[in-house]
């Protein structure tokens, strides 16, 4: 089996994703889309969050948006719905829409750039 570097798959994982801009996302958003926030606690304390984003922990992200799963989140209803994944700067997020799309989840992506993009298009940003 050829190795790949980490490069090379997320140009592959990105392949597949319909990737948004901020502005895409946040209306996305008042459309029904979810916005999945997947940053370790330190950056959610220290930048602030996305007001309505779920937060979920990379190492249980797949059992809580799949579909099947008996550990999903209740705000999963089904294969069509429209998932954007959110890291700090849009790597991460890249990968883990890619991991949803593999699941089943075909209308799951990434916000382009992450919440350094959200938070310069002046979006809303809760700072609890």
């Amino acid at each position: 089996m050829p190795i790949a570097s980490i490069e090379e798959i997320l140009v592959s994982a990105r392949s597949s994703l319909a990737r948004v801009t901020a502005p895409e996302a946040a209306q996305l958003c008042r459309d029904g889309a979810l916005i999945v926030d997947i940053r370790p606690v330190e950056q959610r304390r220290r930048d602030g969050e996305i007001p309505g984003a779920l937060v979920i922990d990379r190492n249980v992200f797949e059992w809580r948006l799949d579909p099947t799963s008996t550990h999903r989140l209740p705000e999963i209803d089904g294969y069509d719905q429209v998932i954007i994944v959110v890291c700090n700067e849009g790597y991460a997020s890249s990968l883990a829409a890619k991991s949803l799309q593999d699941l089943g989840l075909r209308r799951a992506t990434d916000l382009v750039d992450g919440f350094v993009a959200w938070r310069a298009a002046g979006l809303p940003v809760d700072l609890g």
